[in-house]
């Protein structure tokens, strides 16, 4: 009796231990897609920067309102720009049942960052975190040679060196990248590295070519990591008034989202632009103001202008705008299996 007493013990200890140190998810590659545990995983994102109004800097004080809205709409994946520093906040995260799409940039004044080096301690701490899906090695950086003595070159050898460094610290996770549009033949040939292209596309409403032109020049997976329209008209166009409309931005994303997700075969998925309005981004962080700048933006439908501070599928006070119930609609209906 104490032999089998002893022994009742130790598999209770063994699996309280199991439960305290849960598995690490195994996010893999094969072929064009995207694997958690080996199971397909398609994207249903949305990029996340949360900033409170008047404020320029990233808050995660709303995260559990967040986190209930992302659930309702469907929202398996969160794009971030910038590293999470606060544990807590990814165990928020993991425990909603999301995973994140965390991005490292490459001059952050030595703060988690590219150029410092320092990612790589970022990526060994949280390396067997279960809320990473990718490490994200820059945004749009093909649109700032400047930044890099005016030769992209120097950009996609330093990324394609910090990739190799991730995949030997880190075999459980690739790596991508949230190219400005499709990469060209320089961005492919030096970035060999790169096992997921992120790419942010602004093509009007339909970006299915995008696809094909994608299939043409690699095997890789690919994902949308930005695409959408804003609720902003600066001018009456194609049947939408001009100033607020959210009917336009609903309209727009409806399209979007039908296009990427007819693409499977292709595309992994997308995290659209973006879960919160920011009202930082145009002028006074008071008020929500139209306008705003952005690189190679020309194709926002469907009045072709960036209005940066209009974005969200929420306003700031988290009130839901029509392209809320379209990506709710999109997400929850999709007939895909998914984690």
């Amino acid at each position: 009796m104490k032999y089998l007493s002893g022994l009742i013990i130790l598999l209770a200890a063994i699996l309280v231990s199991c439960t305290d140190n849960p598995k690490t998810d195994i996010v893999t590659i094969s072929g064009r897609q995207i694997l958690v545990n080996n199971t397909p995983y398609v994207i249903k994102g949305i990029c996340y920067h949360p900033v409170p109004k008047g404020s320029e800097r990233r808050d995660f004080s709303n995260l559990t309102q967040d986190l209930s809205l992302m659930a309702e709409a469907g929202i398996n994946t969160i794009r971030v720009y910038e590293p999470i520093a606060d544990k807590s906040v990814l165990d928020q995260i993991q425990e909603a049942g999301l995973k994140v799409i965390l991005g490292f940039g490459y001059d952050q004044n030595g703060n988690n960052d590219i150029k410092s080096g320092t990612f790589i301690d970022y990526v060994n701490m949280y390396k067997n975190h279960n809320a990473i899906l990718l490490w994200e090695l820059g945004n749009e950086y093909n649109y700032h040679p400047e930044w890099f003595d005016d030769d992209l070159r120097n950009w996609y050898t330093t990324m394609n060196a910090a990739a190799e460094l991730i995949h030997e610290k880190d075999p459980l996770h690739p790596v991508t990248t949230a190219h400005g549009e499709l990469p060209d033949s320089l961005a492919l040939s030096l970035s060999e590295n790169i096992d997921v292209w992120g790419m942010n596309v602004y093509r009007w409403d339909d970006p299915t070519t995008i696809f094909t032109e994608w299939s043409a020049i690699s095997s890789k997976p690919m994902y949308l990591s930005e695409a959408g329209g804003d609720s902003f008209m600066t001018i009456s166009k194609d049947g939408y008034a001009e100033g607020n409309n959210e009917k336009a931005q609903a309209d727009a994303n409806r399209n979007i989202l039908n296009a990427v997700f007819n693409a499977t075969d292709i595309c992994s998925g997308v995290t659209m632009f973006s879960f919160t309005d920011g009202w930082w981004k145009a002028g006074n962080t008071e008020t929500q103001d139209p306008g705003g700048w952005a690189p190679n933006s020309t194709g926002v439908p469907y009045d072709g202008t960036p209005n940066e501070e209009y974005w969200g599928m929420v306003d700031i006070e988290r009130n839901k705008k029509e392209a809320f119930i379209v990506l709710k609609e999109k997400y929850t209906d999709l007939s895909l299996t998914n984690l």
